[in-house]
């Protein structure tokens, strides 16, 4: 825990708090069933965890509608339990990140509230984006922004004005032109420092500034930079100073950049090695765009394959096109779940060797894939009911994990629960388990286990440069190094082969772990990745 820059080499799991373990029965995970799990998780080798927000939501929007920005909703436990756990995982060697949502809250959240009852004009109205509508009478929404989500971004309101919301219409937009807004997210910063989180995660980081009249252009517009600074200086009054770890999803690589500048965030989310196709030149293009993007600010790379916005990557690895868009995610998408399986092992070691930080979604470590097959009925994310169905939306990849035993909810809630699990699982997944797969040598769980601990034992991996050697065109191959010099005997290397036939490996000196057996002939199969030292 001594380390201040932890972040720059971290594998970091994410939990969905609801679907990761049910403490009291009710079917809906919470800090309880977290907190008994924290062995788990120590065991599997991460070096922190990050925690969807845990705030009182009326669930418009999976807890990203936040009520109140200083509590825990009662359906998770208490604030005292949140303390509880930041002091039993840092016992344990696990740091805690918890979300931030900056851009918007709950039509619920008492701000709102009072600009509802108050008049048009009145300053409760002014740390939101109420407008007049357009029209005769105002019948039209000041403009025709649409919403992230589908459908138009502006709600009318009983007395006739508008008010923006850039996602759902449970989510109205802050208005970050208010210094209110600043100084209060600059004190909800302070509370959860105070308490020992060891870094925030900030939701939507580039869209907080806009003028929504103006333009329809609500990302990386002028003035953020300016918010981010100020939590950083925030950030670096604490003894160690915390981290600041970004959303952003910005197509300009240079605009990406700035926000990871030595005044602004430590980190951010590296979108577009997670939407690259299964294909070895548009990866390698990624992973050098990525370094050579963070270079000039001296920023760590970050890698994730999944997260609890997208699908599942052993589903979107089966499919005939394996890259992932917001756009195309669509309903009835035949996936080849085996061949999904062993792309995703080999998947998983390509992006554990990569240099900087390393993300991994609760389940991802289990090879659970998106369930598809969810009754209409059950499904809650916006994506799905705002776009009629046609984008089914991210519940698929929200379902509870299982643990233990052989029917449902295996092991997610405890054996006299008086609830079912918020959304059912597979009845196949029995094969899956936690239980199951730590006493089968070769699964899914203990790949990532000995890949994890291969990560923290290995010098060169975590930050550092990276050296590509000579491949064929469709594999990876490239040597992790102590310093930016030509790999030396011994040296780590990871070979990714995404072709369809064998291939040999680098003259080596050891084979460490491979995501599937090697052919009798030491070649590493088709879609299979393999760490060696090399000769």
């Amino acid at each position: 825990m001594a380390d201040q820059a932890w972040w720059r080499s971290a594998a970091i799991y994410q939990v969905y708090l609801r679907s990761f373990a049910d403490g009291n029965g009710d079917g809906v995970g919470d800090l309880a069933g977290l907190r008994s799990h924290l062995p788990y998780l120590a065991g599997l080798g991460i070096d922190a965890i990050w925690i969807v927000p845990w705030y009182p939501s009326p669930l418009a929007d999976g807890g990203y509608d936040v009520a109140d920005f200083r509590a825990i909703d009662p359906i998770f436990g208490t604030l005292a339990e949140a303390e509880k756990l930041i002091e039993e995982a840092h016992a344990s060697g696990i740091r805690v990140i918890c979300d931030i949502v900056p851009n918007h809250c709950s039509d619920r959240h008492a701000w709102f509230q009072r600009a509802l009852a108050a008049a048009p004009g009145s300053p409760e109205r002014d740390l939101f984006w109420f407008r007049k509508g357009r029209g005769e009478h105002g019948e039209l929404p000041p403009t025709d922004l649409q919403s992230i989500f589908g459908g138009p971004a502006w709600t009318r309101v009983a007395d006739g004005e508008w008010y923006l919301h850039l996602f759902a219409s449970e989510q109205p937009d802050f208005n970050w032109d208010h210094p209110a807004v600043r100084e209060e997210f600059e004190d909800i910063l302070r509370f959860w420092f105070d308490r020992g989180i060891d870094g925030i995660r900030i939701d939507s980081a580039a869209v907080l500034i806009k003028d929504p009249l103006v333009s329809d252009v609500y990302e990386d517009n002028d003035g953020i930079h300016e918010v981010y600074q100020a939590w950083r200086r925030i950030a670096d009054t604490y003894s160690p100073p915390r981290a600041l770890i970004g959303e952003v999803w910005l197509p300009d690589h240079e605009a990406f950049a700035r926000y990871l500048r030595p005044d602004e965030l430590h980190t951010a989310f590296n979108f577009a090695f997670l939407g690259a196709p299964w294909e070895a030149a548009q990866l390698r293009r990624e992973i050098d765009m990525t370094i050579d993007v963070h270079a000039p600010v001296a920023a760590p790379a970050t890698w994730v394959l999944s997260n609890h916005d997208v699908t599942r990557e052993v589903t979107r690895f089966g499919r005939e096109v394996t890259n992932f868009a917001f756009a195309d995610k669509r309903r009835d998408v035949p996936s080849d779940l085996a061949l999904g399986t062993r792309r995703a092992r080999a998947a998983a070691l390509l992006t554990m060797s990569l240099p900087g930080a390393y993300y991994l979604y609760q389940g991802e470590e289990l090879g659970l894939e998106e369930v598809e097959d969810l009754d209409d009925a059950l499904r809650e994310d916006p994506m799905f009911h705002r776009s009629g169905g046609v984008n089914p939306g991210r519940d698929g990849c929200r379902v509870p994990l299982p643990w233990s035993g052989t029917s449902a909810p295996f092991g997610f809630s405890p054996s006299d629960a008086t609830g079912e699990p918020w959304l059912p699982q597979p009845a196949h997944w029995s094969e899956l388990t936690v239980a199951a797969q730590q006493s089968a040598p070769g699964s899914f769980l203990q790949l990532y286990c000995d890949a994890l601990r291969i990560r923290r034992e290995e010098p060169e991996l975590g930050d550092g440069p990276l050296r590509w050697l000579e491949s064929a065109p469709h594999v990876l191959a490239f040597a992790r190094l102590a310093s930016s010099d030509e790999p030396e005997t011994g040296a780590f290397a990871n070979v990714t082969n995404l072709g369809t036939e064998p291939v040999a490996l680098p003259a080596h000196r050891e084979v460490l772990l491979s995501s599937v057996p090697l052919n009798d002939d030491g070649t590493l199969p088709a879609d299979a990745s393999a760490w060696i030292r090399l000769a």
